[in-house]
């Protein structure tokens, strides 16, 4: 078993440890446990990789210790564990159990598929958030917009890769869809990649190195084909693009956490068919930050951008400066988070009721006005 206390480099320091996880982990040196790194999640069982006298080696282990009915504290692919190789072993093939989960620093967060008000987490401790869309298709803006506000939510640093760019018709072409990427995730950066001709894939890879980044994006965005151009091999099995409707299939079925050659390590997931916000409300003020700055003008503090006097933000829109599609998406972002977030608060659920009401009593005064007396 690797010594923790030993001078030399760490064995995991590959997979993203440091001097702060190492602190964390202080409370359980001593006991017998060693840190690891959990690479994939598969009902209740674990792969993590763990340190050892030569390197590292992958063990699996049970999470039964840290089961929970929280879905926010369930283990999952990116996690730092305290790992016991030694005792509590439960059954069959396993290697070891998960005592705790160190404390994450960031997470990317969804709503969960299901009715019920509950986040998902789709990975944890991410520094990069890599959001993966296919040239070959329409630019979809909105769903840039999505999970560029679901990635600073989380903390971690977004970057928009536009895949499969040897489809997009030429480079000019390219270049304007960069551009309106670009103006889709202001101050977020923004590269246009082709795994086919490798384009791109050595910048790529030099923002990468030496950290842990999540590649997301729907089905068909090329997600798998980017993964082992990044990981230079063929770790991922990659599918056709169905032909009748362009759309793609899932070809990676697990969150799995993989090291890169130019150093750091990747977490590749499934495709995401929807991406439901997740109490986003920073987020989503940073991803729109020209429309936030542009309300600062409004003559209403709680102005909404629509019909109300002295609006700069609608003024802005009537100039040309801000695209109405912009400020749509906005408004429907908004909506969509203040929903999630009034499900598991009361207060903001009483406060929407409260103003649905004052929106539909000011509707029959107006329609009463238009009217006018009656005889």
């Amino acid at each position: 078993m690797f010594d923790l206390d030993s001078s030399a480099a760490h064995p995991l320091t590959a997979y993203g440890w440091d001097d702060g996880y190492a602190e964390s982990f202080t409370p359980y040196a001593g006991q017998g446990f060693v840190p690891g790194r959990i690479v994939r999640v598969d009902r209740g069982r674990v792969d993590v990789v763990v340190p050892e006298a030569e390197g590292v080696r992958t063990v699996l282990a049970d999470t039964a210790l840290v089961a929970t009915s929280d879905p926010m504290r369930v283990p999952c692919t990116g996690d730092w564990a305290v790992i016991d190789l030694e005792n509590g072993l439960t059954g069959d093939h396993l290697d070891g159990v998960v005592r705790a989960l160190l404390p994450r620093r960031t997470a990317f967060l969804r709503s969960a598929s299901s009715k019920r008000s509950e986040g998902q987490i789709l990975a944890a401790n991410v520094d990069h958030a890599v959001i993966a869309v296919s040239l070959a298709d329409a630019l979809d803006l909105g769903r840039i917009e999505r999970f560029v506000s679901l990635a600073w939510e989380g903390g971690a640093q977004p970057l928009v890769v536009l895949a499969k760019a040897d489809l997009a018709g030429g480079p000019d072409t390219v270049a304007h869809l960069v551009s309106d990427a670009e103006s889709a995730a202001p101050g977020v950066q923004v590269l246009a990649v082709s795994s086919a001709t490798g384009d791109g894939i050595d910048v790529l890879s030099a923002v990468l190195a030496g950290g842990t980044s999540v590649l997301l994006g729907q089905s068909g965005a090329g997600k798998s084909t980017l993964a082992n151009a990044l990981l230079g091999e063929e770790v991922q099995l990659v599918q056709a693009i169905r032909d009748r409707d362009g759309k793609g299939r899932h070809t990676t079925t697990t969150r799995d956490l993989r090291a890169l050659p130019c150093g750091g390590v990747l977490i590749d997931t499934p495709g995401l068919r929807g991406v439901g916000m997740w109490d986003a409300g920073a987020g989503l003020a940073r991803t729109f930050s020209d429309v936030e700055s542009l309300a600062e003008g409004c003559r209403f503090h709680d102005c909404a951008h629509e019909a109300e006097p002295g609006c700069a933000v609608q003024e802005a829109v009537e100039s040309g400066e801000l695209p109405l599609r912009r400020l749509e998406s906005y408004r429907k972002l908004l909506r969509e988070n203040q929903r999630i977030v009034a499900k598991t608060d009361a207060r903001l659920r009483a406060g929407i009721r409260r103003d649905w009401k004052q929106k539909q009593a000011l509707g029959r005064h107006m329609m009463e006005r238009k009217r006018g007396p009656q005889r």
